[in-house]
């Protein structure tokens, strides 16, 4: 397991995450509800690490929503303040 999914799937299973605009409005065109998704990294798979993504590194996880609905998330860290934030969703079909 990387070291910066690491941090950021702490940092959403303490509930320090915050959910961006554009994460948001793809949460509502889905129907998705936002703690479906914070809910679903204790049990992600990564797929990606980008650390050296700018402004912020990002990671990109494979999870299961509640119903069984399968998702990647892209998730990036804000180190300044120490939180995670939900960037996007898509469904994996």
């Amino acid at each position: 397991m990387g070291q910066l999914f690491a941090t950021i799937r702490r940092l959403v299973i303490d509930r320090r995450y915050i959910i961006g605009q554009h994460a948001s409005e793809r949460l509502e065109e889905r129907g998705i509800l936002e703690w479906q998704v914070a809910d679903g990294m204790e049990k992600a798979e990564l797929l990606f690490e980008r650390p050296r993504d700018l402004p912020n590194p990002a990671i990109e996880t494979r999870q299961l929503l509640a119903d069984g609905t399968e998702i990647k998330a892209v998730w990036s860290h804000i180190i300044d303040a120490d939180v995670a934030k939900l960037v996007t969703v898509h469904f994996l079909d």
